[in-house]
């Protein structure tokens, strides 16, 4: 059966979850960065895991305002807007470099992808790996619905609450070619249904 994977609506929940993708790995700074990018672009894990410190640092070493991408699964162009995640980055690539430091032979930090696998990082984090990791986070906070797509999702979620449910904005940000589409990813739809229906008078008896 396969697995439901859900956004994360409760902020509580969302916060202890990024603890543990930080605090209970080795390399759980690289763990909660990738979520934070994945929440923040609205990227699937293949595309985020994908992204090459040259689309993300210009020349002296500065975040841009924007990558540009093309989607692995859909083949669009996508423009990604990384001033939410500026922060986050920052202090990845300095946790990076210390790490590298403190292990010689571990070329993490000159990597040219930006989350390295610490195994090979001739190579990315696989996709594999971090579902690994979102199902045993799960595992630890007793959260049945955790995968590789939470991070999309959440961020979705929490872009269509806070701008008034603007369902064109997280559909373009998604790259999605319909609301339809949009509305039935985040689980949306037959809630939304189900909240009309609740003040609809469908008559009757007393």
């Amino acid at each position: 059966m396969k697995q439901l994977v859900l956004p994360i609506k409760d902020s509580q929940i969302l916060t202890q979850v990024l603890e543990s993708l930080r605090d209970d790995f080795k390399y759980g700074r690289r763990n909660y960065t990738i979520f934070q990018v994945g929440k923040a672009t609205l990227l699937r894990v293949s595309d985020v895991i994908s992204l090459k410190k040259s689309d993300v640092f210009d020349e002296d070493g500065q975040i841009m305002k924007n990558a540009y991408i093309v989607d692995k699964k859909t083949k669009k162009q996508n423009t990604l807007y990384l001033r939410p995640v500026e922060n986050d980055l920052l202090v990845y690539q300095n946790w990076l470099m210390k790490y590298q430091m403190n292990n010689p032979d571990m070329k993490v930090y000159d990597s040219e992808w930006l989350f390295p696998s610490f195994s090979n990082p001739h190579n990315h984090i696989s996709g594999h790996t971090y579902y690994e990791i979102m199902s045993k986070v799960g595992d630890l906070l007793g959260l049945n619905y955790l995968g590789t797509h939470t991070m999309r999702k959440t961020g979705a979620y929490r872009v269509y609450e806070q701008s008034n449910h603007n369902i064109g904005l997280v559909m373009k940000l998604l790259n999605h070619s319909s609301e339809a589409v949009t509305l039935n990813y985040l689980g949306l739809d037959q809630e939304s249904r189900e909240k009309i229906l609740d003040n609809i008078n469908f008559g009757g008896l007393r």
